[in-house]
């Protein structure tokens, strides 16, 4: 089910608790929201959807991947980003890594360039960080 984007800051400022699988709905809300918003958004956080769990969707090259508790385990190349976010109005300048290692469900994955930078600003909203 596509959902309301959340724009309010103080539930944004709160981060987000670890998903289980029993969160597997509220990621497929994720996804069909992330696809319903594909003109004008690459990434989303369930916290953008009003649900307070680790869990992100984005579009890696072409296709979206949805991940439950990712941790950057390794980064390098910092950079400073400028970025807009559906919750938010305008954009903001972040620090951002070029390249990140990321460990999610029972994987790691290298993920480089915007993709890294989406990710990035993704688990920015699981940690209740808001730029």
């Amino acid at each position: 089910m596509v959902r309301q984007i959340v724009r309010d800051i103080i539930f944004l400022g709160r981060p987000s608790s670890p998903a289980s699988p029993e969160d597997i709905g509220a990621a497929d809300d994720l996804l069909e929201t992330l696809q319903a918003h594909s003109a004008d958004c690459v990434g989303m956080a369930a916290n953008m959807i009003g649900v307070s769990r680790r869990i992100i969707a984005f579009d890696s090259g072409g296709e979206n991947l949805v991940l439950f508790n990712p941790q950057i385990l390794k980064k390098s190349g910092p950079y400073e980003a400028e970025e807009g976010c559906l919750s938010l109005e305008g954009t903001r300048k972040a620090k951002r890594w070029r390249s990140i290692k990321l460990q999610y469900q029972t994987r790691i994955r290298t993920f480089t360039g915007f993709t890294a930078q989406i990710i990035q600003h993704e688990l920015d909203h699981c940690d209740g960080i808001i730029i």
